[in-house]
């Protein structure tokens, strides 16, 4: 594998906030009996309720430190891999830090990457391209996501949809064990730049200049039109992405998708020959949680024995924006 590196995923932790069931939601919501189910095919979700982003990152680390055996001050770097804050400003990733324990006294960077839903994708590579076993040893990627308060109730396509949750890994250079960062390829489609979107908050449609109204400031998704792009991008984007690996789909030990929607995992589903098992999904128990998604299926699938060691996976996926990416690496 061209790219591969001895990167090791030796930790992780994740922070989940009060469970919400279909049947709380569509009574909160006045939402008929078992809508939930049959528009998004989520059962249960997490909705936060005292909680902060930065809270449940720093629960989500200190959870995977725990398991690790380490120390904080035994860490080098942390990224914040996600689409939702609790300010503009400072970064997320530097109230994450101040949340933990200790942390005042360890001076360790951080920095943020907001590849919305693919941000723990895009972390991940740049971490493993970061950890070199002399500057950087050890890098916690965490990604915390509160999708439910920019939910609009008059849309019970995401209303249902959307969970919230923190998700929290480790990863260290170690060119002692077979485990390996082995490559990844991104693609940005721009005619679905619009697709999804908020459309408040920022200096086009400015607070001052915008009172409040549900259709700025909540989550807006053309579903129909990202799963036409979808559709028509992701095949040639996997068929370009394995032939650069030179590896064939059956082989791939474990496919962790984004959870994207009910609709959208069918589809992905379809469009290739995957053996039984091998698409692992969670969407039922938890709803999409942007960036979390995809790690929260991950720390599922290592928890569950599903994913072993020495076993090749891949993490693939879409955003807002309109991008896919993909990631392979042995566990």
């Amino acid at each position: 594998m061209k790219c591969a590196k001895p990167i090791r995923i030796i930790s992780c932790g994740i922070y989940l906030p009060e469970q919400m069931s279909s049947e709380t939601l569509e009574l909160k919501f006045n939402l008929p009996e078992g809508c939930s189910k049959r528009i998004s095919g989520v059962n249960n979700r997490h909705h936060v309720t005292f909680e902060t982003n930065g809270f449940m990152g720093a629960r989500a680390i200190e959870s995977a430190l725990t398991k690790a055996e380490l120390a904080l001050n035994e860490i080098d770097l942390l990224i914040s891999a996600g689409a939702t804050y609790d300010y503009p400003i400072p970064s997320q990733s530097s109230i994450i830090k101040r949340e933990l324990y200790e942390s005042s006294e360890i001076h360790f960077p951080v920095f943020d990457i907001n590849s919305t839903c693919l941000s723990f994708v895009s972390a991940f590579e740049v971490a493993a391209k970061l950890l070199d076993g002399i500057q950087y040893k050890r890098i916690i990627i965490v990604s915390s996501e509160i999708a439910s308060k920019g939910l609009n109730p008059a849309h019970p396509e995401t209303l249902t949809l959307f969970g919230d949750g923190a998700v929290a890994f480790i990863l260290e250079y170690n060119a002692r064990e077979n485990s390996m960062y082995l490559n990844s390829y991104f693609e940005t489609y721009t005619e679905g730049a619009f697709h999804t979107i908020i459309r408040g908050g920022g200096n086009v449609n400015y607070f001052r200049n915008n009172p409040f109204t549900e259709e700025m400031y909540t989550f807006e998704m053309h579903g129909l039109e990202m799963l036409k792009l979808a559709k028509k991008t992701m095949p040639k984007f996997v068929e370009t992405m394995l032939k650069d690996m030179s590896i064939d789909i059956e082989n791939i030990d474990v496919i962790i998708p984004h959870q994207a929607s009910k609709t959208g995992i069918q589809l992905f589903e379809k469009m290739f020959s995957f053996k039984p098992g091998q698409v692992k999904s969670n969407l039922e128990n938890f709803g999409n949680c942007i960036a979390a998604s995809i790690p929260l299926l991950l720390h599922q699938s290592i928890e569950q024995g599903e994913l072993k060691r020495g076993n090749l996976c891949l993490l693939i996926g879409t955003s807002a924006g309109f991008s896919i990416g993909g990631l392979f690496f042995k566990y």
